[in-house]
């Protein structure tokens, strides 16, 4: 029998949560937001808790001229409103109207991604797209996929999400990242994690920062530096594929590519495959035990999840298999696979190779094993005979 745990309530004292425009009343509206988060939550559990409730906004309305309907926190759940006219939209921008979803961008606009180690990853990452995929595109290197996909013509054909609500369209990357631009639906981060905790998705797309022999991922803690899992846990146990990316080393690496091929210049100081992670964020265990394919993509070399622990499955051209690879990790491989060879793919646009390597025995593969379903339709419409 499952062991249960019960978790008390937080005595919240006081939440700080941010809108648009509050009226006279303190009901709040978001329509100049990235994202809806989880204000209204935050302030009916500080509301239940007996604390305060502490909303900045961009401009205040007269009473009852807000429409009703956009209204996304009650004026009874507010205790203080604080007008900061130049509020920025981001960490990072002062307002985009798409950010907001008021207007749609050409796909051109959409910021590039450079090139380097992580471009490399996600074009790879790309590779396990397929037609009408519901994706999570998670915290680090993964945010970067909504932008190869948007280059690949492939935006129209997943529908990638990110945790803090929005769906469809590409998520935003670097210190705007939990917004999104041409989404499709921006809802409340519960309402999300509820659809995630339901299985709602076919891949998930996250980082890691150590990785053990079993496959068991650390994302949260290195020696007295805790992060934190975020909503990693929900997401990663929850999906039907998730695919983790990342460098193999970390702290100075130095990697470049050359006709063709990738070279390793200066090799980072620090391990990301080790024998003992500090924190088990990822269960690989558990991922075996609910049949869960799990894929672990570097910038020269592939693993999956397998039977007894971590399988090689690909790596690079240029790339030695014992100096470049195995020498960089803190354990050798308990059961060795057939390693497959891969190519260059040259980039449609720049001409430039070693943006992504395609394995020619396995993309199909790859690309299609998780299409369980057929892909995604629109759905059909039907229209009532209006009475007379």
């Amino acid at each position: 029998m499952a062991a249960c745990r019960m978790f008390k309530p937080l005595p919240l004292n006081v939440t700080f949560i941010r809108g648009t425009t509050a009226d006279e009343d303190g009901n709040v509206t978001m329509e100049e937001e990235a994202v809806l988060g989880e204000m209204l939550a935050m302030a009916q559990a500080t509301r239940r808790a007996g604390g305060v409730v502490i909303v900045q906004v961009k401009r205040v309305a007269r009473r009852e001229t807000l429409p009703p309907k956009q209204v996304k926190v009650p004026g009874i759940l507010v205790d203080f409103v604080v007008v900061v006219p130049d509020q920025p939209q981001t960490y990072a921008t002062s307002y985009d109207p798409s950010y907001a979803g008021e207007l749609r961008v050409p796909l051109s606009e959409i910021k590039p991604l450079p090139f380097g180690p992580r471009n490399v990853i996600v074009r790879r990452a790309a590779l396990e797209l397929y037609p009408g995929a519901v994706c999570n595109l998670g915290a680090g290197v993964s945010t970067g996929l909504s932008t190869i996909a948007a280059e690949e013509g492939l935006l129209d054909a997943v529908i990638p999400t990110n945790e803090q609500g929005i769906i469809g369209g590409a998520p935003l990357t670097g210190r705007d990242s939990g917004g999104g631009q041409n989404f499709a639906a921006m809802i409340e981060q519960p309402s999300q994690f509820d659809f995630y905790g339901g299985g709602g998705l076919d891949l998930a797309f996250l980082s890691f920062a150590e990785v053990d022999p079993q496959g068991n991922v650390n994302i949260s803690r290195f020696g007295d530096k805790i992060i934190g899992v975020g909503g990693f846990i929900n997401i990663s146990q929850n999906a039907k594929c998730v695919i983790f990316s990342g460098t193999l080393t970390a702290g100075g690496l130095d990697v470049g590519w050359e006709c063709g091929r990738t070279v390793i210049r200066s090799e980072g100081r620090h391990r990301k495959f080790v024998e003992s992670i500090e924190q088990v964020c990822y269960s690989a265990a558990f991922a075996r035990e609910r049949g869960q394919t799990a894929l672990y993509l570097t910038e020269r070399a592939v693993f999956r999840l397998g039977d007894e622990g971590l399988e090689l499955i690909e790596i690079a051209p240029g790339v030695d298999l014992e100096r470049d690879v195995i020498g960089q990790m803190a354990f050798r491989q308990r059961k060795k696979v057939e390693l497959l060879f891969a190519h260059l793919k040259r980039h449609p646009q720049t001409g430039s190779l070693a943006h992504a390597w395609v394995c020619p025995r396995r993309t199909a593969a790859c690309r299609y094993r998780y299409a369980r379903v057929p892909a995604r339709s629109c759905p059909t419409l039907i229209t009532a005979a209006r009475r007379h």
